[in-house]
């Protein structure tokens, strides 16, 4: 039995790496998985980097990060398998979220609006409004800018973004350190259920099919240790199968409300799990659908236009010069060449190609793949801008002065 150390942060996003160990699918690998519960991105960034764990849980923008060396000891991240896409939420105190206005059943439905109702509440709010993040590299702030920048507010003029880790952003809310926040499940849920903020916004609806945690390892240690990889990624495919079903929907939220895990209720975990939010106190759960992917659609595939998509929006807000030589390593961090090896004899069906137009899918498409048949879902940006990885330059300057 090989041991493998991996770090995680307490959330929902982690399931198919719990199920993977709880479930056998990693002991059938012959692997002995040793889950390390971190409590932030940055030490668990560390923990990698500095080879205390051979894998990790991991924000996709903070692989590409550490991989260009724009957080802390530059090293080059190998993400071969995506755990999840979608799955976060933007939760404001209940003061803010009152100056939204209209006040609709379902806000999270219209991005485009409430967006700019937020504009609008932002310059009558006591304050310049503290919006949490759960780190400067992440899919949740860089949704949010991208979000809010179509609206015409500027993210580092108009808001405080505050770097916390997910599992104080509720004390943080419920102390006013913060006026709202933007976190994987089930921190959004969680703060709904104590009365402390309503839910205005989810990723899911920002961009459908937006990239979110993958699994990242160091290069090096991924290239000299392909057949522990593989197993490893073989294990992962068939725990991400199990957590789609939603007839295990449950079972997991049971499973992960461990301390070991998340450390959460069970029926705080579900809500996430099942697609159905509660998005203030006192209101009734509310259909999110895709709101989480663990598998289907190729949930779990690696696209290399994601890692450059990352890369453009560094760019755009200035958190790194445009440079050919970072764009090529940008690509390469999603490793989707290591995904094809690991699972060609499986039967797993995957997209012919690596890179594709992001937001292009407006509807679900049937597309080429090497085994069976396999269909993408919609990846709509809520803005309708589409995304060409042959186009970096052209896609950055689209933005206007107002929204870049």
């Amino acid at each position: 039995m090989i041991e493998l150390p991996i770090a995680f942060l307490p959330l929902t996003d982690s399931a198919v790496l719990v199920a993977a160990r709880e479930l056998g699918f990693a002991e059938a690998e012959g692997l002995d998985l040793i889950l390390v519960r971190d409590t932030s991105w940055a030490t668990l960034r560390d923990r990698l980097v500095f080879g205390q764990v051979k894998a990790a849980h991991m924000l996709a923008p903070l692989a590409v990060a550490i991989t260009l060396g724009l957080s802390q000891q530059k090293a080059a991240i190998a993400a071969p398998f995506k755990l999840n896409v979608n799955g976060n939420a933007l939760t404001l105190a209940a003061d803010l979220a009152a100056a939204l206005d209209p006040v609709p059943v379902n806000r999270i439905a219209d991005p485009v609006a409430t967006a700019h109702d937020l504009a609008a509440a932002i310059g009558l709010h006591r304050r310049k409004p503290v919006i949490g993040v759960v780190h400067r590299f992440s899919s949740h702030a860089l949704m949010l800018r991208y979000w809010l920048a179509f609206a015409g507010i500027d993210p580092d003029r108009d808001l405080t973004l505050q770097t916390l880790s997910p599992s104080l952003m509720v004390e943080a809310l419920r102390s006013g350190e913060v006026d709202g926040f933007i976190v994987g499940e089930p921190w959004s849920t969680v703060a709904v259920a104590e009365g402390l903020g309503q839910v205005v916004a989810v990723g899911a609806n920002i961009w459908q099919r937006g990239v979110e945690k993958v699994l990242a390892m160091r290069a090096d240690w991924c290239d000299d240790n392909p057949d522990t990889v593989d197993r490893l990624l073989r294990a992962l495919a068939a725990a991400a199968a199990w957590c789609e079903d939603p007839a295990n929907h449950r079972a997991l939220a049971t499973m992960l409300s461990q301390d070991a895990y998340v450390g959460q209720p069970a029926e705080l975990i579900l809500p996430a799990l099942e697609g159905r939010l509660i998005l203030a106190p006192g209101s009734g759960p509310l259909a999110v659908p895709n709101f989480m992917l663990f598998n289907r659609e190729a949930t779990n595939f690696p696209w290399r236009s994601q890692g450059l998509w990352i890369y453009s929006q560094f760019v755009r807000w200035g958190m790194i010069a445009p440079d050919a030589a970072a764009e090529r390593a940008a690509a390469h961090v999603f490793r989707s060449d290591i995904y094809r090896r690991a699972l060609a004899d499986t039967g797993a069906v995957m997209p012919g190609a690596s890179s594709k137009l992001e937001g292009a899918l407006t509807k679900p498409l049937a597309v080429g793949s090497r085994s069976g048949a396999l269909t993408l879902g919609a990846d709509r940006f809520f803005d309708g801008r589409i995304f060409d990885p042959n186009a970096i330059d052209d896609y950055v300057a689209g933005f206007t002065s107002t929204d870049a």
